[in-house]
C-alpha cells in the first residue's frame, strides 16, 4: 500500500520558487541554471550503447528511459564542473557507475510500488534511477547539503519525476509520522549504525534496509542485532561491492 507523505503537496508546488529564490541569491547557481547544456561525450552515446551498458545489471532499457538517462547525465556533469557531485565524470562510466549498479536493485531486492527513503542521497543516486526504472515508486532523497537538494529538485522537474520528493535535512529531521516506509536505501554512507537505528523507527513493519557497499563493510554491519540479513548480493561488474538487505526481526524494539 502507499501511504503519501502530508508535506509532498506542499514542496512539490513550491520547487519552481525555491529554485528560483536560491539563484537569485546564489550567483554560482545563477551562472549553472543560466549556462548553455552541453551534452560534449554523453551526445557520443547511442540508446542502443546505454543499453548495453545497463544490460550486466538486469535493465532492459526504453528508449525514454535511455533518454532521461542522457538529461541527467548533461545535468550532472554540467553542475559537477561548479558544485561536487561526482568524481565519476566519464559518460560510460556514469552509465554504469551510478544508474546502473542504482537500477540493480529494483529487480536484484526487489525495489517495486512502494515508498522508499534514500538517506545521504547526494545527487540522487540511488533514489532517482530507481524511481525512474519502477513505476509506482516514491522517492523521499534525504539530503543536508542545500545545492545538492536543488540539483536533485531540477533534475526531477527536467524529467518530470512527480514521484521524487527531495528533502533538505538530516535523517534525524524527517518527521517519523511521516515515514512508515517500505525502503530504507543509502549508498556511500559512513554511519551505518546511526543508519540502523533510525531504519528501525522509519520503516514500515514490513520494510527493508538497503545498503550499497563494499564486502568488508558487509561483514560488519551483518553483525548488528535487530535485523535478519540476507546473504549479500554481488553488483554486477564491480570488484567487491554489494547489496546487504536486512528485514526487521520481530524481537527489533522499533518506535511506533
Amino acid at each position: 500500500m502507499l501511504h503519501q507523505v502530508s508535506t509532498i503537496g506542499t514542496r512539490t508546488s513550491s520547487r519552481a520558487q525555491h529554485l528560483r529564490r536560491l539563484a537569485k541569491n546564489d550567483s554560482m547557481l545563477r551562472d549553472i541554471a543560466t549556462c548553455p547544456n552541453r551534452l560534449g561525450p554523453m551526445a557520443q552515446l547511442s540508446n542502443a550503447e546505454i543499453k548495453r551498458l545497463l544490460g550486466p545489471y538486469g535493465v532492459d532499457a526504453s528508449d525514454h528511459l535511455c533518454n532521461q538517462i542522457r538529461i541527467y547525465t548533461e545535468l550532472l556533469l554540467g553542475w559537477n564542473r561548479r558544485i561536487s557531485l561526482t568524481t565519476v565524470t566519464d559518460p560510460a562510466q556514469v552509465v554504469r557507475f551510478h544508474f546502473g549498479e542504482s537500477m540493480f536493485a529494483a529487480s536484484a531486492v526487489p525495489i517495486r510500488n512502494g515508498r522508499l527513503a534514500d538517506v545521504g542521497a547526494g545527487p540522487g543516486f540511488p533514489s532517482i534511477p530507481l524511481s525512474m526504472a519502477s513505476d509506482g515508486l516514491i522517492a523521499v532523497p534525504i539530503e543536508s547539503s542545500s545545492k545538492k537538494s536543488t540539483f536533485m529538485s531540477e533534475v526531477a522537474r527536467r524529467l518530470g519525476l512527480a514521484c521524487v520528493h527531495p528533502f533538505r535535512g538530516r535523517m534525524e529531521d524527517f518527521p517519523l509520522s511521516e515515514a512508515d516506509f517500505d525502503w530504507v536505501i543509502a549508498r556511500a554512507l559512513g554511519t551505518h549504525r546511526d543508519l540502523a537505528n533510525w531504519a528501525q523507527q522509519a520503516l514500515s513493519p514490513s520494510g527493508s534496509l538497503v545498503l550499497w557497499l563494499g564486502e568488508s563493510d558487509a561483514s560488519e554491519i551483518s553483525k548488528l542485532s535487530g535485523w535478519t540479513w540476507r546473504s549479500p548480493i554481488k553488483i554486477p561488474d564491480s570488484d567487491r561491492r554489494v547489496l546487504l538487505v536486512g528485514e526487521l526481526s520481530h524481537e527489533s524494539n522499533r518506535s511506533t
